[in-house]
């Protein structure tokens, strides 16, 4: 029975809560002696006990609103129970709605239960106190007894039952209450379309978000900043700043809160000039650059390849918390700015911020990035010691990041053995890299094992050990993993290359041949190679991981996405002119090299983001130190 599934499925700590709460109101403030005197009002001597007749309900609630405890609102409700006043509908949904209030459930649920007559408000009130403490079954099973009940589905209680789904990714449950909704015929509600668009968007299912979106009649603040949050969280941030740019265009003028999901998007895009615009937009705009969107704008210019950019923005920052200087910190690691994160660490130290987790992970990832491997490894043995943090598997997976890079991969291992912490796909992941970056196919075999066993249908970790054997030219284990990749349905990711030219951005794959300046674009490259051979290029064949001739290898290389994109940048450009680059995979060795040349020979600078950091090259180096 769903009577007893609900009292028995009450959260514990929902129910601790409630007796802790008790237990604090033995002695009573001031709201207690308000309510005494609205007992003192009504049973006064000599008048007689009040009758439901006598009574005005506005008193009950005017009662109830003031409670501060439990025990005051059970007073209450005792005292309306008595006088009959309990059978008005209205006391009786303020009081269960003050018990959730209080998160008292078990007194809310029981009143529920108890109550003859019940409506709307009824149904909604205890529906959306299950799904504020995260009880969700009981939240679900009483939705379903009340579309059972025969009552008519209106706004007020599928907001509540659609947040439910969003909050345990219940996207089928969704599905079924999107088609109730229909059948109420609330689907051009504002309310109700808003929970939709949110439930689908964080569901992750954007394309059917994007429909309810399309559909609305008007749309409010909260409905077009879920539906940019949306986007980017599911790896298309173009997208969002489309629908900034919409919204704006049809009078909506956007909030902090919209303003903090655009900025998060340009961070995940990567593209300076949205970055410049969005920034603009919010010095225009007055808007003051708080915790929350100082630290979003500081992660922004990190990833738009501005460490600079994001440091002015921290030190103009009046207040920080442990996230802005993790951050902060974290924007020197990804730009191999090692050094200057260690630096940054006892300057938050003296600010009186205490590191978390996080920030240990930034500091050691940052040590990995900068191949400060003696520096990582006595910061990670001072974490527990000095700041009461114990290593989790992120921290262990940075320091074997840090140890396989430089080449340590036993200690790696012997790293990985002692851990107490379960090793998961990023551990393993960072050890099989290592071995792709040393060419260890013996222990790239054991971490590729272990991913395979906790995630199979990921193509990348195929590919990685794919490209290892490759690398050792064990061709036939190079085909026994394609096959094995083909047995399950799997591609290997293509790769591209984004360069960002003014206010657009240009895409290549290798060989493409979809621009329209494309016979230029080989043009240019071909006299741009010529000029590197000239000052020491040697395309190194051993990047092409195909059985195939050297001269077939050379071809290849000479078309990577990168190359194409950089001989764009120089037609498109004029000299002098800083080159944007985002790749989607690690940049490869031979293009490593070809882009440092590039920047000698070509006099400019050039920033390249790829899968794991920034690099960037000027005058033939590379902020690496070709440690990557």
């Amino acid at each position: 029975m769903l009577h007893f599934r609900c009292s028995t499925t009450f959260s514990f700590l929902a129910c601790r809560q409630a007796e802790e709460r008790c237990l604090l109101s033995s002695s009573f403030s001031s709201c207690g002696a308000a309510v005494d005197s609205f007992f003192a009002s009504h049973f006064s001597s000599p008048t007689p006990t009040p009758t439901p007749t006598t009574l005005d309900p506005r008193s009950f609630v005017s009662a109830l609103v003031r409670c501060r405890y439990v025990d005051d609102i059970r007073r209450v409700h005792a005292f309306a129970t008595t006088t009959g006043m309990m059978r008005n509908l209205g006391v009786a949904n303020k009081h269960i709605y003050i018990y959730a209030q209080h998160f008292a459930l078990a007194d809310a649920y029981a009143l529920f239960l108890r109550m003859g007559e019940r409506d709307n408000v009824s149904w909604s009130v205890v529906i959306g106190a299950f799904a504020k403490v995260g009880d969700y079954a009981s939240c679900f099973g009483t939705f379903r007894d009340f579309v059972r009940s025969g009552s008519r589905i209106d706004n007020f209680t599928l907001p509540f039952v659609l947040r439910a789904c969003r909050d345990t990714m219940s996207l089928r449950l969704g599905v079924e209450v999107h088609n109730l909704v229909f059948k109420a015929g609330l689907h051009s509600d504002l309310f109700v379309s808003a929970a939709l668009v949110d439930m689908y968007a964080r569901c992750g299912d954007v394309e059917n978000a994007r429909k309810v979106f399309d559909k609305m009649v008007k749309r409010d603040m909260v409905s077009w900043t879920v539906m940019i949050s949306g986007y980017a969280d599911c790896g298309n941030p173009e997208e969002s700043l489309i629908l900034f740019d919409r919204m704006m265009e049809e009078g909506v003028a956007p909030d902090k809160i919209t303003t903090v999901t655009v900025v998060f998007a340009c961070a995940k895009l990567g593209v300076m000039h949205n970055a410049k615009m969005i920034h603009d937009y919010i010095s225009n705009h007055k808007f003051s650059v708080d915790l929350i969107l100082g630290t979003a704008m500081i992660d922004m210019y990190a990833k738009c390849g501005s460490v600079d950019a994001a440091r002015e923005i921290f030190d103009g920052m009046r207040d920080k918390n442990v996230i802005t200087w993790s951050t902060m910190i974290s924007a020197y690691g990804i730009h191999g700015c090692g050094r200057e994160a260690l630096e940054l660490f006892p300057l938050m130290l003296q600010s009186g911020i205490q590191p978390n987790r996080i920030t240990c992970v930034s500091i050691l990832s940052a040590c990995s990035h900068a191949g400060l491997v003696d520096e990582g490894l006595r910061f990670f043995h001072s974490m527990e010691k000095e700041y009461f943090i114990y290593p989790d598997v992120k921290h262990y997976t940075c320091v074997v990041d840090l140890l396989g890079r430089a080449g340590k991969l036993k200690e790696a291992l012997e790293l990985s053995e002692k851990m107490t912490a379960e090793k998961d796909e990023g551990f393993w992941g960072a050890l099989l890299g290592a071995c792709r970056i040393h060419g260890t196919t013996h222990f790239a075999e054991r971490a590729a094992k272990s991913l395979l066993e906790l995630n199979p249908r990921i193509p990348s970790y195929y590919v990685l050990l794919s490209n290892i054997y490759a690398n050792a030219g064990r061709w036939d284990d190079v085909a026994k993993v394609r096959e094995l990749m083909a047995s399950k349905g799997l591609r290997k990711t293509p790769g591209w290359t984004l360069i960002e030219i003014g206010k657009k951005t240009h895409r290549f794959r290798v060989g493409d041949k979809s621009n329209p300046l494309s016979k230029e674009i080989y043009k240019t490259l071909k006299v741009l190679i010529e000029k590197l051979e000239l000052a020491g290029y040697v395309p190194d064949t051993n990047f092409v991981l195909h059985d195939i001739d050297e001269e077939l290898k050379a071809g290849i290389l000479s078309t990577h996405s990168e190359k194409l994109a950089i001989a764009y940048g120089i037609i498109a450009t004029p000299g002098g002119t800083t080159l944007r680059i985002s790749k989607n995979l690690r940049v490869c060795g031979d293009c490593h090299n070809f882009t440092k040349l590039a920047s000698a020979v070509t006099q400019r600078e050039i920033i390249v983001r790829d899968a794991n950091r920034f690099h960037h090259f000027r005058e033939g180096t590379c902020s690496c130190g070709d440690y990557w």
